[in-house]
């Protein structure tokens, strides 16, 4: 009998199993379930189910995020609903408009640990696999259920381990790295499969590298992405866990579905072309294309760590007439450290514009929408149409390098 992966051995342990198998229906109980501004639409479901109260409101996570402050009325009304609930079933884990992007916030207050089954009602809950968890995003009723029930049934997904061998040299990046593999394998290439990174390149990234691929895992159709936890892993998470933690990896003799390998040596600043995540190009190939703004930030690029590499490349320059350049922190935490580390400073002096930490123009809420036949290069992780509120307006993806230096070029350019 052969071993078991990471996902089949955190299933099995949820589940009060010894062992599962690809495809097999388990029941388990989430560590903890985060929300953020659907937290309305589903308790709206929950009371519909005639539950009355939260199953355990210390699992629940709630993140106000997506359209912070509230644009208009209707988001306004939505936030105070929030508020309600929260207050009303005792939810301790609430964190309101100040504090920034579900994704980034979590695992700033410890909630994203190795071994932790995490679920959340956005897809890219992927991103806390970065930290050993088993994190999927799941629907809004689904939701609603688990709070009511405290269980939900989840399929056990096969998984394909990713070796990204060599090492990444600058400009190369964690983002150019999950695009590229994006671009290969095809936005369905993971669908319902659980992708573990590996390899040299990936064991040297720091976390929020990591939260990169993992949160780049969703464009692939991948149910949860997933880094072994180490040494990098650990250091991460001094001072913030929650609670004790186990750290689970695969055995070397699982079964996995596929082995697919990549060299990070060998890869060149990639771009995301409209409309689709999969449409991958090096930036060489589209240089010159004119953009009219510039995005660093979301939950995929938001980290102090692409805050500081646009900072470098924006310090004395200026961002070129014409085009705007928006950078949004992932969070408050982040914001402050840039803040201390005069980051925000050179952004501002380059003509930057800085939004509060937030979701907003990346799905189009607020605060960057783009108008017709406008084109945008962001640091972001989706590019369909619409995607930045306008169904004829262009959307690029690339990594903060590439960003800040078309920002500064008028057009796109490559980082190096």
């Amino acid at each position: 009998m052969t071993g078991m992966t990471f996902p089949e051995k955190v299933l099995a342990t949820k589940a009060g199993l010894s062992r599962v198998e690809p495809g097999q229906i388990v029941t388990v109980s989430p560590d903890f379930l985060m929300s953020h501004d659907n937290t309305a639409a589903i308790s709206k479901t929950f009371t519909a189910m005639s539950a009355k109260r939260v199953f355990d409101p210390g699992k629940l996570v709630i993140i106000l995020d997506h359209c912070v402050p509230a644009a208009n009325e209707k988001h306004a009304q939505n936030h105070k609903t929030i508020r309600e609930f929260v207050r009303s079933q005792g939810v301790s884990n609430f964190f309101d408009i100040e504090h920034g992007i579900c994704h980034q916030v979590l695992p700033e207050n410890g909630f994203a640990l190795p071994g932790a089954l995490i679920l959340g009602s956005d897809s890219h809950t992927t991103t806390h696999g970065a930290f050993g968890a088993f994190a999927a995003g799941i629907g809004r009723s689904e939701m609603a259920s688990i709070w009511a029930t405290g269980t939900v049934w989840l399929k056990v997904p096969p998984t394909i381990r990713i070796e990204v061998f060599g090492r990444l040299t600058p400009p190369i990046s964690a983002k150019d790295i999950a695009l590229h593999i994006i671009g290969q394998i095809g936005a369905d290439g993971a669908n319902y499969r659980a992708v573990e990174f590996c390899g040299e390149a990936v064991s040297g990234m720091s976390v929020s590298e990591r939260m990169v691929l993992c949160n780049m895992a969703a464009e692939m159709g991948a149910k949860n992405g997933y880094v072994p936890p180490d040494e990098t892993t650990l250091a991460g998470l001094a001072g913030r866990a929650r609670h004790e933690f186990e750290m689970v990896i695969s055995d070397e003799d699982a079964d996995f579905q596929q082995l697919l390998t990549f060299d990070a040596s060998a890869i060149k600043p990639q771009i995301a072309c409209p409309h689709t995540v999969d449409n991958v190009r090096p930036v060489s190939e589209v240089a010159g294309t004119k953009i009219d703004q510039a995005l660093i930030g979301t939950c995929t690029n938001g980290r102090l760590e692409d805050i500081a590499i646009a900072a470098s490349i924006l310090m004395g320059k200026r961002v070129a007439v014409g085009t705007r350049l928006l950078v949004l922190p992932a969070s408050r935490a982040v914001y402050k450290e840039a803040l201390k580390a005069g980051y925000i400073a050179d952004l501002i002096d380059a003509g930057a514009v800085i939004l509060n930490p937030g979701c907003g123009p990346c799905l189009g809420a607020h605060e960057g929408i783009l108008a017709p036949g406008e084109v945008c290069i962001s640091t972001a992780n989706r590019n369909f149409k619409g995607r930045m509120g306008c169904n004829q307006a262009e959307v690029y993806l690339a990594s903060p390098a590439t960003v800040a230096t078309s920002a500064i070029a008028g057009v796109i350019t490559p980082p190096d």
